[in-house]
């Protein structure tokens, strides 16, 4: 029998008059890579928190590993990576440095030292965050996350912006990880990285779920060929 690793069930969430996240219903097996799709305030990032306990949600019911991502917090903070934005980094700190502060939070870490060779970023271990291309602060992004030796890592657009030979290095590195047994919750644009990565898929607009199972059983319900265009033709070409 399968683990359920991530569940909401009917879950609300609103600002105000705006309701960002409408009954939506997600399950997450262990060692999946699911995708959570959906145009540019869909309800996605403020899905992710009401997973992750930041935000409190109005309605429904939250499990992350089993927990009470509220009650237990502290618990769940050993367990769970979540990306780091990168504008969250303090100015003048050197990658060795942010990797041994994050190091330090966690009761049973991975060795950095020598996963920082597997993410090619061994030389730049003196470097300043601010002087790493796009794709090494990437991958100095998942780094961090996974550094607690996490069950879940949450990543949010992690691959926007970067060249194709970065990309395709993280995915690599992302799918080496789940190799290992980590489950992958993401959220995405590039519907390439969709179709390379993610074992199921949920679409996302205006906080209700439009559709959800593996990529293949959504291009098939699209009626068209690739993921790009069955978002395109799901979603709807307004929103982008």
């Amino acid at each position: 029998m399968k683990e359920t690793v991530i569940e909401t069930r009917g879950i609300v969430k609103s600002f105000g008059r705006k309701t960002a996240v409408n009954q939506l219903d997600i399950t997450v097996e262990k060692g999946e890579i699911f995708g959570l799709l959906g145009h540019n305030g869909a309800g996605k990032s403020t899905t992710i928190d009401c997973i992750l306990g930041t935000q409190k949600i109005d309605a429904g019911s939250v499990s992350l590993l089993g927990q009470n991502p509220l009650r237990n917090r502290k618990t769940l903070f050993q367990r769970v990576g979540v990306q780091f934005q990168q504008s969250a980094f303090q100015n003048g700190l050197k990658v060795s440095e942010i990797c041994a502060i994050t190091h330090s939070l966690y009761n049973n870490p991975i060795n950095w030292q020598e996963w920082i060779a597997t993410f090619r970023l061994e030389e730049k271990r003196h470097t300043q965050i601010s002087d790493l291309s796009g794709g090494e602060r990437q991958k100095l992004c998942i780094l961090l996350a996974m550094m607690g030796n996490p069950d879940v890592l949450f990543l949010d657009e992690l691959t926007t912006g970067l060249d194709p030979v970065a990309r395709r290095d993280i995915w690599h590195t992302l799918t080496q990880l789940n190799n290992q047994g980590v489950t992958i919750f993401l959220t995405s644009h590039d519907m390439n990285e969709v179709e390379h990565l993610c074992n199921r898929i949920l679409l996302l607009r205006d906080g209700k779920e439009q559709i959800s199972g593996t990529v293949q059983d959504v291009i098939q319900a699209s009626g068209q060929q690739n993921m790009e265009d069955a978002f395109l033709t799901l979603i709807g070409e307004e929103w982008q």
